[in-house]
């Protein structure tokens, strides 16, 4: 059975995750992990979302896949010692040293290799194992015919791990050094700045001072920005190919896109096990996030780039979510995320079940009194609904931006 892993930077997006339809969640503790820019997680808050989601059946990893400095293991190693503790269900892992560090301290530990350490052959997945792997993430680079074959070589006990949907880097794997060079930041470390997705010029050796621009168009020329990674129609096939686990990227993305592109792998996953035909409006679903224009990767050939512009793309935003649904009134209480008008048709989106349209006919603050619009942040609205709503549904409507949300 195919795992869904789901992208966890907080509390909030970890249990997001799990209500809509994740088998596992990643996440990062305070240190150690390569997403210094996602809230992360204390150690009070890493027992308290492991415990929520063991209660529920689901599973918790670490991402542990800095490359750490001599003065870091000895940390390193108190903190692996406090995830096996903890229950923690693995821990994701680039670094050899890394490695020999959590096995040593904390043994029960699962380790799993992360797509950090640029595995793209057998050879390298059965020495991984060898060392006390459970699970390989493979390196993005592969084809599907590539991870078959490393399938079928590897013993069944090690799991295969790929990533199938959200942001592809111009980089091996992830590993990256164009933003230590141009902003001292450095991306093994978790602080990427991305500079793959800034515009370049073209600078003469004999002309200084002279930039050219190498344009596509009057906004500019974006020669290193990767088009994000969708493998949603292709869930078959990846099964087919031995891959254990699914794994979307974005633990600094928002709890929206979280539990809307969690949603639809879901039902894809769901679907496929039933024997049903892909359904295409799970592909438009995944198009109602903020993205960029969406390829599959290296699974049937070269990946495309976006030359263009380096924005994002999205057909829908969140306006609200449901904080309580009260079945005699058939009243819903909303609290605003974005500003929407009485008038306005949304879609209200639930944990489990059906998307529903609804027209907002009328509402009200929480003072009871009629209102027109939900303009202030975080704001209470009372919506009557003819229809019962699962708290911590989104209410979300479309964009007034056009395709290309330059």
């Amino acid at each position: 059975m195919l795992e869904l892993l789901a992208p966890a930077g907080s509390l909030v997006k970890l249990k997001k995750a799990i209500l809509f339809g994740a088998d596992a969640v990643y996440v990062g503790g305070e240190e150690f992990s390569l997403r210094t820019a996602a809230e992360n997680f204390t150690n009070d808050e890493l027992r308290e979302g492991i415990e929520f989601a063991h209660e529920r059946g689901k599973k918790v990893y670490a991402a542990v896949n800095i490359a750490p400095r001599n003065n870091e293991t000895e940390r390193l190693a108190e903190y692996a010692k406090f995830l096996e503790v903890a229950g923690c269900d693995g821990v994701i892992v680039a670094d050899l040293g890394a490695f020999s560090v959590i096995k040593r301290s904390a043994p029960h530990l699962h380790i799993h290799v992360s797509t950090q350490a640029n595995v793209t052959n057998f050879e390298s997945a059965l020495m991984w194992r060898e060392l006390g792997a459970t699970r390989i993430v493979l390196a993005r680079e592969l084809s599907l015919a590539e991870i078959k074959e490393i399938r079928e070589k590897l013993p069944d006990d090690c799991e295969i791990e790929a990533f199938v949907h959200g942001a592809m880097c111009v980089s091996y794997s992830g590993r990256c050094l164009l933003s230590n060079y141009l902003a001292n930041r450095d991306s093994n470390r978790g602080e990427c700045a991305q500079p793959c997705r800034w515009k370049y010029y073209l600078m003469e050796e004999k002309r200084p001072g002279e930039y050219l621009p190498v344009f596509e168009n009057d906004k500019g020329t974006f020669i290193f920005n990767s088009k994000d990674l969708c493998m949603i129609r292709h869930i078959a096939e990846l099964d087919k190919s031995g891959v254990h686990s699914l794994k979307i990227e974005g633990r600094v993305k928002s709890d929206f896109y979280v539990a809307t592109v969690v949603k639809a792998y879901r039902q894809a996953i769901d679907d496929y096990y039933a024997g049903k035909e892909f359904d295409e409006k799970l592909l438009s679903e995944v198009c109602k996030v903020s993205h960029r224009e969406y390829s599959e990767g290296f699974y049937f050939g070269r990946p495309e780039q976006i030359y263009t512009y380096s924005s994002y793309v999205r057909q829908c935003e969140l306006v609200g979510i449901v904080r309580d649904y009260d079945k005699e009134s058939g009243i819903a209480t909303i609290e605003q995320r974005n500003r929407f008008f009485a008038g306005d048709t949304v879609e209200f989106m639930p944990p489990v079940g059906d998307y529903k349209e609804f027209k907002i006919k009328s509402m009200t603050d929480e003072a009871g009194e009629d209102i027109k619009s939900a303009p202030h942040p975080q704001m209470i609205v009372k919506i009557p609904v003819d229809f019962e709503l699962e708290k911590d549904t989104y209410m979300r409507k479309a964009c007034n931006l056009n395709g290309d949300n330059k």
